[in-house]
């Protein structure tokens, strides 16, 4: 279970042993808005998943949590002790909280895996000897403007160093004339388990079926692709889409793809951890987003061998070389978006010549070996010692 800060010591602090971790101390604390399904929680258990955890010994304090997150029973399944200040009655209450938390636990690294709760990580850090890190996952000025006036700011301000997924979100924070922006901005790529998403062949499948993988938020620009559906439903295509994940629009989404008279080529299907077996269905993906850093949906398709057709924006053009794994286009252009689907749907040879390069690169680039090795060099760069690397020559990751 998540610890909560009303389950306290005398002291105000929790319980490290209600956390369930006998070892006591914790090297390196994380702290994340929420444990739900979203590719900053699936890359933080990836990250968890693949770092040695004996020596590195993580914990992870959730912002806005619940037991019944999706995350919450495979970080438990990996031995992860889990905090929780969700219900501390105020912010002030919360940063309370979790400053004394830093203090009990003594971290020698405090990253905030979410771009709300930098400011957080900094203060609680304050007069310690632990390094505070915070995090950049999306555009910076989105990232600024979706946590308010002032919060925005002292979240783009605080920790002075930043870990971005994305060098677009880097290049952004350094082309900003604000004072408040990171002192320095270090680019870590996200990581997938490529044993997760092995390579499948051919699919051959009438109709074809299409897959757009992500939560049902406003930034993932939905409307895009029921409108691509409509164009090529006019072209007397044969394909269904799949748009696989929760969120707060599928209900709007619903009724738009009724208005747009192509209800019966769309399928809503709830969220899932299997994503292999969802992707094994696929011609392709689609990925229709206005705002990214480095997407998990896109990675993840290319590891499984699909090609993808997506908006170029953020570092999705790092992963997707246009012409080769897939095609990109301007997040403005739905009729190209919808000629290139159209391309795939049509030239099944070409596609599945897109998905084998698309495989060859995820092999080459996209490995947890490389996440967790770019991830512990980033925190000794932001100023940590970790002095039990100098006495020990044990792996990073338990993959090396």
């Amino acid at each position: 279970m998540l610890v909560r800060a009303s389950e306290t010591s005398p002291s105000g602090t929790m319980s490290r042993q209600s956390a369930g971790d006998p070892r006591g101390k914790c090297r390196i604390l994380y702290v994340v808005g929420q444990l739900n399904a979203g590719g900053m929680q699936r890359q933080l258990h990836y990250l968890l998943q693949a770092i040695d955890r004996d020596r590195y010994r993580p914990g992870i304090v959730a912002w806005n949590s619940g037991d019944d997150d999706v995350y919450v029973p495979q970080l438990r399944a990996l031995g992860i002790p889990l905090y929780s200040v969700s219900n501390a009655p105020t912010k002030i209450a919360k940063l309370r909280a979790f400053r004394s938390l830093v203090k009990e636990l003594k971290p020698e690294v405090v990253h905030s895996y979410s771009f709300y709760t930098n400011i957080a990580a900094a203060w609680a850090v304050h007069r310690t000897p632990a390094v505070a890190v915070g995090s950049l996952r999306g555009d910076f000025e989105w990232e600024k403007n979706q946590t308010g006036a002032l919060l925005g700011r002292l979240n783009a301000r605080w920790p002075a160093y930043h870990i971005s997924n994305s060098f677009a979100a880097a290049a952004s924070a350094r082309r900003s004339r604000s004072f408040f922006v990171p002192k320095h901005c270090e680019v870590v790529f996200n990581g997938i388990d490529l044993r997760r998403f092995s390579q499948f062949g051919t699919n051959t499948g009438v109709p074809a079926r299409i897959v757009g993988l992500g939560y049902l938020l406003p930034v993932k620009r939905w409307e895009r692709l029921l409108r691509a559906a409509q164009q090529l439903k006019r072209r007397r295509l044969q394909f269904e889409i799949q748009i696989v994940g929760g969120g707060p629009l599928r209900a709007a989404l619903e009724r738009q793809a009724r208005e747009l008279e192509v209800f019966d080529r769309i399928q809503f299907i709830p969220h899932t951890d299997d994503v292999s077996s969802v992707l094994a269905g696929a011609l392709f993906l689609t990925h229709t987003a206005d705002n990214e850093g480095c997407p998990n949906a896109v990675m993840e398709a290319m590891a499984c061998g699909r090609a993808v057709v997506a908006t170029n924006v953020g570092d999705i053009h790092k992963l997707v070389e246009d012409g080769r794994t897939g095609f990109l286009v301007h997040s403005s252009d739905e009729s190209a978006l919808a000629e290139r689907m159209a391309t795939l749907l049509t030239d099944r040879d070409l596609c599945y010549r897109m998905g084998r390069a698309a495989r060859r690169k995820a092999e080459r680039d996209f490995g947890l070996d490389r996440l967790v090795r770019d991830t512990l060099a980033a925190y000794r760069k932001a100023g940590w010692k970790d002095k039990e690397r100098q006495s020990s020559r044990a792996p990073a990751s338990i993959n090396d």
